[in-house]
Order: structure tokens, then C-alpha cells, then sequence
């Protein structure tokens, strides 16, 4: 396995930079479509512009090692940007797995390509999990950055399970769905194929 080098880590800050502009448009277009719902759907939404970006970065650095610096990065913004703080853990350890997944499997490669994808997009969802499964303790960090009680009531208006289902169901379809297009522009504006991993 090659290890990465100085240009490789360059490349993978430029995509991950990519990465965070269409997740910010994402999230800016989801504030005026779906108001009070676009913290929920953001990972969904992401994962469906996002699978050009994540094709090109296996491309152009097909080593171990790059999907987890990108999701590491990812979940460090959110740590300095205020999110709770283990909202960064989500994506640093879906990205490790997406990273296993694509490199260190024997499935084939648009089985492994797709699975990766859709591992590393959950990660996304680290910053909305804690309205479920720590709901006290997102609460307290709210109060903690001086949020008042109209405010923690709509953040938590649409948390019910079925809520929850419904997001992972649209990260999963959005990544899904994201993968093809990103997969038929990379065939017509980019390189015919993704670079197989090899050893």
C-alpha cells in the first residue's frame, strides 16, 4: 500500500475545501425550501450533489488513508464551529470504515465504491444525532451557548423516531442516487473509469 504524500494531502484538502462549499449552498437552498427541517436533511442533500467530489478524490488519490483525513476534517469544522462536541466522531469513524471498506476489501469495485460512499455519508449525520440519543446533555450545551427556551423547542420540534428513520432512509437513497450521477459525469467530463486500488 502506498503511503500518502505531500501532493496527496494537498489534493485531499482541495476536495475536502469542494466538499464544504457544496455543503454549505446545500444547506443555504435547504434554509429557504424546507425551514426548520434543513439541520435534518442536510446529510441527505449533501449526499446527493456530493458523489462527483468523492469519485474524483478516489481517483485522483487512490490511497488508505485519504477518505479519513477527509472525514476527519469534516467532523473537526463541526467540533470549532460550535456543534456539540462529539458531533465530529460520526464522521471521523464512518470515514474510517468507508476508508476499510474501499481499501482494504476484496469486493468488487462498484460494490465497494457504493458502499464506501454510503458509509462516509452517514457520517454527516453526526451533528443531528444527539437530538435522539443525548438529548439532555445537547440541551444543557444549547443553554451553555446562551440559546433560551424558544429556541431548544424548535430545535427539537421534528425529532420523533420516525423523523430519525426517515433521514437515514434519505442519506441512504441521496448517497445512492448522488454515487450515479457522480459516477455519469465522471464518465462524460472526467476520466472513463475510477482507478482500482491495487495490492
Amino acid at each position: 500500500m502506498k503511503k500518502l504524500k505531500v501532493q496527496d494531502l494537498i489534493a485531499v484538502g482541495i476536495y475536502t475545501a469542494i466538499y464544504f462549499l457544496l455543503m454549505s449552498v446545500c444547506l443555504l437552498i435547504l434554509r429557504f425550501v424546507i425551514p426548520g427541517f434543513h439541520n435534518l436533511f442536510i446529510p441527505a442533500v449533501t449526499a446527493l450533489f456530493s458523489g462527483i467530489i468523492y469519485l474524483i478524490l478516489l481517483n485522483k488519490v487512490p490511497k488508505f488513508g485519504a477518505i479519513t483525513i477527509m472525514g476527519t476534517v469534516v467532523g473537526l469544522f463541526f467540533l470549532i464551529s460550535g456543534h456539540f462536541p462529539l458531533a465530529f466522531l460520526p464522521n471521523m469513524l464512518c470515514a474510517l470504515v468507508a476508508d476499510l471498506i474501499q481499501y482494504k476489501t476484496k469486493l468488487k469495485e462498484n460494490v465497494r465504491v457504493m458502499a464506501s460512499y454510503i458509509v462516509f455519508s452517514f457520517g454527516l449525520m453526526g451533528p443531528i444525532l444527539p437530538l435522539w440519543f443525548m438529548k439532555n446533555a445537547y440541551i444543557d450545551s444549547l443553554v451553555a451557548r446562551g440559546k433560551d427556551e424558544t429556541y431548544i423547542a424548535g430545535v427539537f420540534a421534528h425529532t420523533s423516531n420516525v423523523m430519525l428513520g426517515l433521514c437515514a432512509l434519505a442519506v441512504l437513497i441521496g448517497a445512492v442516487v448522488g454515487l450515479g450521477i457522480g459516477s455519469r459525469l465522471m464518465e462524460k467530463h472526467f476520466q472513463p473509469t475510477i482507478q482500482s486500488h491495487k495490492g
